[in-house]
């Protein structure tokens, strides 16, 4: 009986009614989702230009870059989410918008500084995968493609960014996993994620085991779920490049 009892008792605390946190946990995933990608396209802004840098023959951009992705790698990420969270910048943004009648700016602060935070841990590490991804280009390609007069933004689009992804893809599916990860830090700022909602579970409810173990299952999914996404992208991107014949 007493396993029974427990047994209910777990399907009634996970479940969706009015004791049910399930829609609590579930809202809280599709935050950790949202902010994970809204970071991803921060991230890939930044460390498009931070790659850029560190390739550049100019030394002063070139030790810029350097120094960017060696102080965010090198920072403890809890560290660089406090800076950005207590920033004035964040606050100026998220007043700006509520004052424009485009939200609450408590909500949007928080977001903001959660995918400012982590988006630009994680363009430290996508800076990395888009510098690694270039230098694979074959020169031989670039070389081809100046001898018969293609302009800079057609080599650029047709050849430099495909050949990019093309490498890039895995490298790119590990920051999205580290992403997901550290967005479990963006609870201190307020912002309902994972963390944050398992947190206040445990204290309702004083099973930290249970919520506990619900949230690592349901990063667990997140990053399972992605690791398909990234899979399938990588073998789509594949298709356009087809072997050398003999290989």
């Amino acid at each position: 009986m007493d396993f029974i009892d427990t047994l209910i008792n777990t399907v009634s605390l996970l479940g969706f009614g009015k004791t049910g946190w399930g829609l609590y946990l579930l809202a809280a995933a599709g935050m950790t989702i949202a902010v994970t990608l809204a970071a991803i396209v921060i991230g890939a802004i930044v460390g498009s230009f931070v790659a850029w840098a560190k390739l550049s023959s100019n030394l002063i951009a070139r030790a810029a870059g350097n120094a960017y992705t060696v102080v965010l790698r090198g920072t403890p990420e809890l560290l660089i989410i406090y800076m950005v969270f207590f920033g004035k910048v964040v606050d100026a943004v998220g007043n700006t918008l509520q004052y424009l009648g485009l939200g609450d700016g408590t909500i949007i602060n928080n977001f903001l500084a959660g995918a400012l935070g982590v988006g630009l841990i994680s363009a430290a590490y996508q800076a990395e995968v888009f510098r690694g991804a270039f230098t694979a280009i074959a020169k031989g390609e670039i070389e081809a493609a100046r001898a018969i007069g293609m302009p800079r933004l057609l080599r650029f689009r047709r050849i430099i960014v495909p050949q990019i992804l093309r490498f890039a893809i895995p490298g790119l599916g590990n920051v999205w996993q580290l992403s997901v990860k550290d967005s479990a830090l963006i609870s201190i700022t307020g912002l309902v994620e994972i963390m944050n909602a398992a947190n206040k579970a445990v204290g309702s409810t004083k099973q930290s085991f249970l919520f506990y173990t619900v949230g690592a299952c349901l990063y667990l999914v997140l990053t399972s779920l992605s690791n398909q996404v990234f899979n399938a992208g990588e073998r789509h991107v594949a298709k356009s490049f087809r072997r050398p014949v003999g290989m």
